[in-house]
């Protein structure tokens, strides 16, 4: 009985800031031997989403070979989609296959995905703008953390997460933290605050910036996202902060709220940088409005075929 299964691999060169291209060849040699499989390679910015969007209906498992910016395309072109997600890592960060499969976060190999199991995971679902509206899936930031991925984009000259580190000690030197109204909706709580706040993140997977573990006890399948706050210090202060978001031990000080939350909105009183999976949104001002979207989106990975790990 001839398989019916068909996986799509969408190749981005430009990821890892162009190191991925070196990789293109080897996964075409792959590729060659397996008449259910098939590879595009992404021209432009936005690319892998426009491939996703026009291919779904004809494959059943769509992987993004690329980094968190790449699969973040992916998933935008299919959240609510039935058809499966994979992720081969070829990115500089790869943040989110280090919580949804840890195992394959080195990116070696693609037997794997032909034999996996898949899972439903959570996403975020942003509002803002005029009626804009785009998902995350492994986090986004707003302030700090947007600034800090505005300048890894920036520093062309760097790679990996080399350029993550340069880029935070780059926006600290002239931050101020900006002040935001924020509302979270918890499961059974409402907080509210009305302040400075140094760095605003909500997360669904665990790591961001390839080794910062900004919400550790986040899970992407429980149907909350993970919101970490920390309130205005002063930049020396936030020195030691560096140490505590890799470790994930910043969740238990006082200056740092962290909670689970089904909705978050976010007003700000001037314009400011948000990143989602890394990707660069500028100039955001007014509103943002944040939502969970529980199991908005089937992803392969090493588990069983009936879920369980």
């Amino acid at each position: 009985m001839p398989n019916s299964m068909r996986y799509l691999f969408i190749f981005n060169p430009a990821a890892d800031k162009g190191r991925a291209s070196g990789k293109s060849r080897w996964l075409a040699d792959l590729l060659s031997r397996r008449d259910d499989s098939s590879m595009v390679t992404t021209l432009r910015a936005g690319h892998a989403g426009e491939i996703a969007g026009r291919e779904r209906g004809k494959n059943t498992s769509i992987i993004a070979c690329g980094g968190d910016g790449t699969l973040h395309e992916v998933v935008n072109a299919l959240a609510g989609e039935s058809v499966k997600i994979g992720i081969l890592p070829v990115g500089s960060a790869n943040d989110f296959i280090k919580t949804l499969d840890p195992a394959r976060s080195s990116g070696s190999g693609v037997s794997h995905f032909f034999d996996a199991g898949s899972r439903r995971v959570d996403l975020g679902r942003v509002l803002f703008g005029k009626e804009e509206q785009r998902y995350f899936i492994n986090s986004l930031g707003i302030g700090f953390t947007g600034r800090v991925a505005k300048a890894v984009k920036s520093a062309s000259w760097l790679r990996g997460e080399l350029s993550y580190v340069y880029a935070l000690f780059s926006v600290l030197i002239g931050y101020t933290p900006p002040k935001m109204h924020i509302k979270i909706t918890g499961e059974n709580s409402l907080w509210e605050l009305n302040e400075h706040v140094f760095a605003f993140s909500v997360s669904n997977g665990r790591v961001e910036g390839g080794k910062f573990r900004i919400a550790p006890q986040a899970e992407i399948s429980d149907g909350l996202l993970d919101v970490c706050i920390l309130r205005a210090v002063s930049k020396f202060e936030f020195f030691r902060y560096v140490l505590k978001y890799l470790a994930g031990t910043q969740i238990s000080d006082p200056k740092v709220l962290y909670c689970k939350a089904r909705a978050v909105e976010v007003g700000l009183s001037q314009q400011d940088v948000m990143h989602m999976d890394g990707e660069v949104y500028d100039n955001i001002e007014g509103s943002v409005s944040i939502m969970v979207v529980p199991q908005g989106v089937h992803m392969l990975c090493g588990v069983q075929r009936d879920g369980k790990p």
